[in-house]
């Protein structure tokens, strides 16, 4: 990790994040593709955060839910769902699953496994040899009747209507289904993948399918793949930052940073910083600024641990909820300005929080009216709601 010490203002960080994110005038996106692209994945713990991440980045983000659907589902499909960092659900490049789950996935997938396999003995005292068994039977399963729901699987395989008692002897004691518990974990470690879900673009019900095997890399080599991504869209940034983004320890993430050579920089706020090699150098273009309109849980506000220089800490209590979930936000020349929500009708309206003048409050009235046009009568509640969402909402 070397590199001048150049030093980044935070102007300057908002200029590259506009521009890098889509976000400034001029720099939408043609595809789905170059949405994921420009910001290495997409949230996707709120199924609706994917469409509304890619649709407003899009230069014309008409048919978005069928062009997402084609990436996601269709038969030369170029994304996929995955559990990955943080043991967040994720959209990825395929081309990228195999770095992103060696250096997150599989940590989680073992974690998983762990876990369902004390469940499993707890609660209905089965061991590892019955649950191989019932996974064999999940893909004799999905190898006949292609694509299927969670209940369609259980109607085929009879080990999956079992059921487990939770907190045996307590007040609060309860049956579970074991479906749900085994279809994820392997889900998790990428022996079955989500199809299309069984409802609308909003549902988390989605159908299944066998999933091809990951290629196999080595760890070190896809950590270094994960943070070189995150640092092509979200650099600079600090140790810190890709700590809370990637759910490594420090350790880890120093040896990513020196795998791939990062440049060493300094920020205004936060002190040491990281860029790619290289990409410290020339000014940053400072485009247009563009009323954006992103969905809760959106990968930019999500991108760093330290968010300061785009979103003052006085505004986090109403855009945040209490876990550190982000809601709808406001953006304008790379900073957040204020909140959004939709109204019973329907009615996506906002709220400023800085004032950018005039120009800044009629491009956001005009990009709610078309996201209000966009999604023609459909109400989207955001998964973890925050304070000012709930208020605009009411």
């Amino acid at each position: 990790m070397s590199g001048a010490q150049r030093l980044f203002g935070d102007d300057q960080r908002r200029a590259r994040l506009a521009v890098r994110h889509r976000l400034a005038a001029g720099r939408a996106a043609a595809t789905c593709e170059e949405v994921v692209d420009a910001l290495a994945v997409l949230h996707a713990t709120d199924p609706a955060t994917v469409f509304l991440t890619v649709g407003a980045r899009l230069a014309d983000p008409a048919a978005v839910t069928a062009r997402m659907e084609a990436a996601l589902y269709g038969p030369a499909s170029t994304l996929t769902r995955m559990l990955a960092m943080r043991r967040t659900m994720f959209v990825v490049p395929r081309e990228a699953a195999p770095d992103v789950f060696a250096a997150a996935g599989q940590q989680i997938a073992a974690r998983e496994r762990k876990k369902l396999l004390q469940y499993l003995a707890e609660g209905g005292g089965w061991d590892e040899k019955w649950l191989a068994a019932a996974e064999a039977e999940v893909e004799a399963a999905l190898a006949e009747l292609g694509d299927s729901s969670g209940a369609e699987l259980s109607r085929h395989v009879a080990r999956l209507r079992e059921k487990v008692t939770v907190a045996r002897g307590k007040p609060y004691e309860t049956t579970q289904n074991v479906a749900s518990r085994i279809i994820r974990t392997m889900a998790a470690e990428g022996r079955i993948e989500r199809r299309r879900p069984a409802g609308s673009w909003m549902s988390g019900q989605f159908r299944w399918a066998r999933a091809e095997p990951l290629p196999a890399r080595p760890v070190p080599q896809a950590r270094a793949a994960v943070v070189r991504a995150w640092l092509a869209a979200y650099g600079p940034g600090t140790a810190a930052d890709l700590k809370w983004w990637t759910g490594w320890g420090l350790g880890e993430v120093g040896k990513a940073l020196d795998a791939v050579g990062a440049e060493t920089v300094r920020l205004e706020e936060s002190g040491e910083g990281f860029v790619l090699p290289g990409d410290s150098d020339g000014a940053t273009a400072e485009d247009a600024p563009a009323a954006v309109l992103l969905p809760g849980l959106d990968p930019t506000p999500m991108g760093w641990q330290r968010r300061e220089w785009f979103l003052p800490e006085e505004h986090r209590a109403a855009l945040f909820d209490g876990t550190g979930n982000v809601g709808p936000t406001v953006w304008w020349g790379g900073e957040v300005i204020g909140g959004w929500g939709q109204r019973a009708d329907c009615t996506v309206v906002w709220r400023r929080l800085a004032d950018r003048g005039a120009d800044a409050d009629r491009a956001v009235d005009a990009a709610a009216a078309e996201l209000t046009a966009r999604l023609a009568g459909v109400q989207v509640t955001p998964r973890f709601r925050t304070p000012l969402e709930r208020e605009l909402a009411s």
